[in-house]
């Protein structure tokens, strides 16, 4: 089985963390906007289940994503299922429109500036993103794609790599998790 091994920490400014990685090797990409529907499933509350449906939208590019439950208390390993849609604004339209029918509805929207890179790290190729999420902040996502054999050291290589870096502790809440949070606490300020 595939497994998305992942470690996201907030930052209080991305570009000392930039300068880091840059000497591991990492050349950033430029910007890109990443535009996240999340869904409701009709039959089971994926807050409780720990899943999540999302549409990603990325300029006219877009694909649906299906994340299981974290498989461990210490990093957002998960299973993720992602399958690429035609382009175009009429694709991801007839697609939600197909999602609502199903009973399938909107839970959140999620927009944020993405700049990726990669570094090799302990015979690991490493995904990195450093993310500012409207009305969240700005984050690093660590990544490494694991199959099983490979698991458990893929995750030991991602600690080590936020050690060397000095990060703080992982954030396990997803996006669209710390921006409902912040909408309720902002409502009863």
């Amino acid at each position: 089985m595939q497994w998305e091994v992942e470690q996201k920490y907030r930052l209080a400014d991305s570009r000392d963390l930039e300068a880091k990685l840059k000497t591991l090797g990492a050349e950033f990409q430029p910007p890109i906007e990443q535009t996240d529907v999340y869904f409701r499933h009709p039959a089971r509350d994926f807050a409780q289940t720990d899943e999540a449906l999302r549409l990603r939208s990325v300029g006219q590019e877009h694909v649906i994503t299906y994340k299981g439950p974290k498989i461990d208390p210490n990093t957002k390993t998960r299973r993720e299922l992602e399958l690429p849609l035609p382009e175009g604004q009429h694709t991801i339209d007839q697609f939600s429109e197909l999602l609502n029918a199903l009973g399938f509805a909107p839970a959140g929207k999620v927009v944020k500036q993405r700049r990726k890179a990669s570094i090799q790290w302990e015979n690991f190729e490493v995904q990195c993103a450093l993310d500012n999420v409207e009305s969240v902040g700005p984050f690093l996502e660590l990544e490494i794609a694991a199959d099983d054999r490979s698991l458990e050291f893929a995750k030991k290589t991602l600690t080590n790599l936020a050690q060397h870096l000095g990060l703080g502790p992982s954030e396990r809440r997803s996006y669209l998790e710390l921006l409902l949070q912040s909408s309720s606490n902002s409502q009863h300020s």
